[in-house]
């Protein structure tokens, strides 16, 4: 039996309607993900240590929700990776007693899985998008009426067949995370009603995350091996978290488990940090700056291909952390070395370079 043009539109209609409202892209948490990928993750803000600011706010902005009775207005977390936008989305749906879903910026393909997603949220839920900078143009221009009227329209087929199919949505929280807030288009931004930046921890604040994160992991961690891996950990939790694991095993394998000054100097040198944090790709950009490049200027394109790297693995990943502790600078020229970072690598500034440290500029 044939279909008659009518016919197959309207089935198509009907196969579009139906994929539209199967869920797509969602991970939610499960037992074996908490115990997996989130065992030394806070679940609670009692035990969210740093960013006191932000916990501040985001708690009062949580008890007045729930007063009301309301989800949670639309936020954003912006700053390096590493210091808790992901962790914060998970307190945050924790404290306010929903559940949240989990997807990314280049996951949502097309508008078609972005209206998947939100008719499968309930009231209250929160949808967390990481690297929401990177949502194409037209799913986020799809987001906007989501978020302010909770509904979206979607049109399918063209032509004479076109079909308008009208999703009313249940109020929920959009959580975004960006490593590049200046990508975020002002027309996405101003809809959020909460902005917060996260910024580097103190080494101090990195020690007491340590020490718990230790605790959970059974170690008995003594306070100097807390300081030196958190002087290393890049003022950052995740990395900081990363150094203990590494520590546990090195600790295990040499010597039955006993953690120590002397051994987990060896296990972070045996890691390639050194005493500033930098490991080899951050020692390679400075590198190639300053041999290749007499100290900079130089272009993240040119230094990019240079070092066989993506460009937005220096930016999002490499350069934060440099440009925090003032080995490298951005000028209208390009990325620069600095005097701190030429001793720190025991090298001798020629040329130009020479020229302006000698000078003060």
């Amino acid at each position: 039996m044939k279909f008659t043009d009518r016919q197959s539109n309207n089935k198509k209609d009907a196969d579009a309607e139906k994929f539209l409202r199967e869920p797509v892209l969602i991970r939610e948490e499960t037992d074996e993900d908490a115990v997996l990928n989130l065992s030394l993750r806070p679940l609670q803000f009692a035990d969210f240590i740093g960013q006191e600011k932000i916990k501040e706010n985001l708690l009062i902005a949580i008890q007045a929700a729930k007063a009301r009775q309301e989800p949670l207005e639309h936020l954003i977390f912006s700053g390096p990776p590493g210091l808790g936008k992901t962790t914060l989305a998970h307190i945050i749906a924790h404290e306010m007693g929903t559940k949240i879903s989990t997807t990314s910026g280049p996951a949502i393909d097309r508008a078609g899985d972005l209206i998947g997603i939100l008719t499968n949220l309930e009231h209250g839920d929160v949808l967390f998008i990481d690297e929401i900078h990177r949502l194409s143009k037209v799913v986020e221009e799809f987001m906007y009426p989501a978020m302010e009227d909770y509904k979206i329209d979607f049109v399918i087929d063209k032509g004479p067949y076109a079909k308008t199919i009208n999703f009313n949505l249940k109020p929920f929280t959009l959580i975004g995370a960006t490593t590049r807030s200046g990508l975020l288009t002002a027309a996405l931004r101003s809809r959020f009603g909460m902005y917060s930046h996260l910024d580097f921890y103190p080494w101090q604040e990195l020690v007491n995350i340590i020490k718990k994160s230790a605790d959970k992991l059974g170690m008995n961690m003594d306070e100097n091996s807390a300081v030196l891996i958190a002087k290393r950990a890049r003022g950052t939790p995740r990395v900081a978290n990363r150094l203990l694991r590494r520590v546990r095993d090195y600790s295990q394998v040499k010597a039955d488990g006993k953690v120590s000054p002397e051994i987990t100097n060896a296990a972070l040198d045996l890691q390639g940090i050194d005493s500033m944090g930098l490991d080899d790709i951050d020692r390679r950009v400075l590198g190639v700056i300053v041999d290749t490049y007499e100290g900079g200027p130089v272009g993240i394109d040119s230094l990019a291909a240079t070092l066989n790297e993506e460009s937005d693995t220096i930016i999002d990943v490499v350069e934060p952390f440099l440009l925090k502790i003032g080995f490298l600078k951005r000028t209208s020229r390009g990325r620069q070395v600095t005097e701190a970072a030429y001793k720190h690598l025991g090298k001798i500034a020629t040329g130009d370079m020479q020229k302006e440290m000698f000078s003060g500029e």
